[in-house]
């Protein structure tokens, strides 16, 4: 059976990267599906990946150690829920067009952003794909760490995480930290990730840390190539 040509969106964090290694280990979802772009909204203001915060050249790292190339959404800044939904249409007719079949999300369990984005991509005959969905967070997040996924906290929502808690390393010693509000794998907001090594990738990204800043009610730690 020839596989289906899809796009991931990818945020950078560690949900569409495991989305990502899914696809391509599992073997059910790899017989069915070849990931052949990631799909990333880009803050046009800041050229950084919109709401994860890190820099766009971050992402050409990401891009180049999952031996992918990237499609890029640029957003206006600030940007509506209108704008974002015609940057979205146009990359949607930009995939179909191209031939793809469908788009893979990182999603865990959050129903009513899965059902906005079956709903938004079914006029499109774009198939929606959520390889993570229903895996339990306190399970998923042990399971990524114990199989090398590496990540930063680069941005944290202060109403639902102390400000200390941007920068630091997705780790079995932040999962013991995290109040018991939070979900281990920040699927209500609480943070947000970068990834800079795992088994989606055929090599380690070098970061190093910049600054710690607070913008728009939110925490962002800035990560530099090392």
């Amino acid at each position: 059976m020839q596989r289906k040509p899809i796009l991931l969106s990818w945020s950078g964090g560690k949900d569409c990267a495991w989305a990502l290694h899914l696809l391509r280990s599992n073997p059910t979802l790899s017989a069915q599906y070849e990931v052949v772009a990631l799909l990333t909204t880009i803050n046009q203001q800041f050229n950084r990946v919109a709401m994860h915060g890190f820099r766009e050249e971050l992402l050409d790292l990401q891009a180049a150690a999952a031996n992918l190339p990237v499609w890029k959404v640029p957003l206006p800044w600030p940007c509506s829920n209108e704008a974002y939904e015609a940057a979205m249409s146009t990359a949607c007719a930009r995939a179909v067009a191209e031939g793809i079949h469908g788009i893979a999300f990182g999603d865990l369990f959050l129903e009513d952003v899965r059902d906005y984005r079956i709903t938004r991509l079914a006029p499109t005959g774009l198939t929606p794909i959520f390889p993570c969905w229903g895996i339990p967070t306190d399970q998923l997040a042990r399971t990524m760490i114990a199989n090398g996924l590496s990540a930063r906290l680069t941005c944290i929502d202060p109403r639902q995480l102390n400000a200390s808690f941007a920068g630091r390393t997705f780790d079995a010693q932040l999962l013991a930290d995290l109040p018991s509000t939070a979900d281990p794998c920040g699927e209500r907001g609480e943070f947000h990730s970068f990834v800079h090594a795992g088994p989606m990738f055929s090599h380690t990204i070098s970061i190093r840390a910049g600054e710690t800043v607070e913008r728009d009610g939110f925490i962002y730690a800035d990560l530099l190539p090392a």
